[in-house]
């Protein structure tokens, strides 16, 4: 039976949505109809067209696509041989394509999108264009797909921004099955603790460069997502909760026998849920009111990336679906921590894989009515198939139900005994506005924090202060404001967690304050984030000044200013377009100027399907 709580949030979500989904589903049904009975999309292109399209294929491809007896299959690709996640699909289009021929179809790169990597640009300049490029992204894949040649998609991408780009991407051309092919995580490198433990020597300047550099290598150091449970990996285990990838494919190791036939299987079986086939899936339809509140739960249940309060958001609402941080807020409630993963704990998702992984993770979650069953997957009708992991039996790809427990319940328990009654993001909301808090991995006593506000307009002035030892022996909450969407770009701040961490060890109080980003690889630092509405709209946290005294309550939910900020004009201000400039930050002026707030996705599309 389905958790009440859960039900009465689906409803809300549904009734809140009914006009903007009934909208897009008028649209992309009225497509599907279209290509049902026409036959295949590019069969109604003009001979010039068509010719464009196939120009440059193979012999046997080229008679294919001539014709409209085949099927045609886009693949979409973030390839790069820089990050470590993407580097796998190098090879991926020739397997595909050749899986996709033997099920009976045709398959194109149809295009591919940018994907940057957060890791490199951390605390850079580039960081200020990593959320817009989810949107780029989204632009990118529509681009890819406008061509009309194609019956369904095959989208490659992992990390960050680029798999929420590829989903709203996909779901503006939602009368087409699409199947994100996963590339899987690296195998387990310099143990996290150990990691961790340098990063703060090195803030304390314990150890140098090349001995932080060498722990960094041996931590990320072969191609694959890296193993911490950060915004990569969450996006990996919400497209399988979301019925988007084929069961147990998830976190299976890139160049392993198992992976290959896994993505195979991926190709087979989109060309089984073509318009053409007897198992007509288009995404539209997966992604429902039901798969987003089920995305949601799975976030709160592993101690999932904060990034997901706006991505989760935004692809909701390239689905004409209204998701807000109010019904988060109500599913953590009553949603457990079952899943301890770095930084919420010292294991990383191989481990979790090992323990029994998303067959057992979603079976709990099933058995105790925090998921619903009844959807569609591109597996088929029902969540229940998710409850099976793949293996190779004399060769031959095959899903068995996993029926044992949890094989490491330091790793992953039973929703029975969970590591904590309620999820591990909480929303707060106070007269600061409202804000995001990761509560899965900070310490019960740090939950609150009450001290003075020292207020830093660039994360670099805060590093700055910690290295002159201004920030010694005192308990403070440092707001760090013109973050957000508006002001440049919302960067995450991960930079400040060792230093900050560093003081929490030695006994301060701190906490974090921002109407920035910190992170899925956020951790033990007390952090208030996402703040709406930011400094540069107009916010409450434009008005504070140092000494001010905050109380944030991540237990309660609440988030307040201990001062009287009547009368107060605006301290610091945004960055001008002109000072915002270098490393290609000036062609993104635009996306300043209409990015939408952090609660509504922040999103340069305004929330519209």
């Amino acid at each position: 039976m389905t958790n009440p709580v859960i039900t009465e949030v689906t409803d809300r979500v549904v009734a809140r949505s009914r006009e903007s989904r009934g909208a897009y589903l008028k649209r992309v049904r009225r497509a599907g109809a279209e290509l049902r009975e026409r036959g295949p999309a590019r069969g109604r292109l003009g001979c010039a067209n068509l010719a464009h399209g196939f120009a440059a294929a193979p012999a046997e491809d080229k008679l294919d696509l001539r014709g409209t007896a085949k099927p045609g299959v886009a693949i979409v690709t973030s390839y790069n041989d820089m990050l470590s996640a993407h580097q796998p699909y190098e090879t991926y289009p020739p397997e595909l394509k050749r899986a996709v021929r033997e099920a009976g179809g045709v398959a194109q790169v149809a295009g591919g999108v940018p994907a940057m990597c957060d890791g490199v640009t951390q605390g850079r300049a580039g960081m200020e264009l990593s959320l817009y490029s989810r949107d780029v992204i989204a632009m990118a894949t529509a681009i890819a797909l406008s061509h009309d040649m194609f019956d369904a998609t095959l989208l490659l991408g992992v990390c960050d921004k680029i798999v929420p780009g590829l989903l709203i991407g996909a779901l503006h051309f939602g009368h087409l099955p699409a199947i994100f092919v996963p590339a899987g995580p690296m195998t387990s490198g310099l143990p996290n603790k150990v990691k961790a433990r340098a990063r703060q020597s090195f803030a304390e300047g314990k150890i140098g460069r090349l001995e932080m550099l060498d722990a960094e290598a041996a931590s990320y150091h072969s191609p694959g997502t890296c193993t911490f449970y950060g915004t990569a990996n969450s996006n990996q285990l919400l497209m399988e909760v979301m019925g988007l990838h084929l069961p147990g494919a998830t976190f299976v190791n890139p160049h392993t026998e198992l992976r290959h036939a896994l993505t195979g299987a991926a190709a087979r079986r989109a060309v089984e849920i073509t318009p053409h086939g007897a198992e007509y899936t288009p995404v539209a339809e997966i992604v429902d009111e039901k798969a987003i509140v089920n995305a949601v739960v799975a976030l709160l249940a592993s101690g999932g990336s904060t990034n997901h309060t706006m991505h989760l958001v935004a692809m909701a609402a390239a689905a004409g679906i209204e998701l807000t941080w109010d019904d988060m807020a109500a599913l953590s409630k009553v949603v457990p921590l079952i899943t301890r993963m770095y930084p919420n704990g010292q294991a990383d998702v191989n481990h979790f894989q090992a323990a029994g992984g998303m067959p057992v993770f979603i079976g709990d979650l099933l058995d105790a009515g925090l998921l619903h069953e009844d959807v569609l997957t591109v597996a088929g009708r029902g969540l229940a198939l998710y409850r099976s992991a793949p293996a190779l039996k004399e060769g031959a790809l095959v899903w068995q139900e996993r029926t044992e427990p949890s094989a490491d319940t330091e790793v992953l328990r039973p929703v029975a005994e969970p590591f904590s009654p309620d999820g591990g993001i909480h929303m707060l909301s106070g007269n600061l506005g409202r804000a995001v808090s990761k509560v899965s991995a900070v310490k019960p006593a740090h939950l609150v924090i009450e001290a003075p506000a020292k207020v830093f307009d660039d994360q670099l002035d805060l590093l700055t202060a910690f290295e002159r030892g201004e920030l010694d022996g005192q308990d403070f909450v440092a707001v760090v404001r013109y973050q957000g969407p508006q002001a440049n770009g919302m960067p995450e701040l991960h930079k400040l967690t060792p230093p900050l961490a560093v003081l929490l060890d030695r006994g301060q109080q701190v906490a974090i304050v921002t109407d920035g980003r910190m992170s899925g690889a956020s951790g033990k630092v007390p952090a208030a984030i996402h703040l709406s509405p930011e400094a540069a709209d107009g916010g409450p946290i434009a008005l504070v000044r140092d000494g001010d005294v905050i109380r944030l309550d991540s237990a309660a939910g609440t988030l307040t200013v201990l001062a009287d900020l009547t009368g107060r004009t605006p301290g610091g201000a945004p960055l001008t377009d002109e000072q915002w400039a270098g490393t290609g930050r000036e062609l993104f002026a635009s996306f300043r100027r209409t990015v939408g707030p952090a609660e509504r996705g922040a999103s340069v599309f305004g929330g519209a399907a």
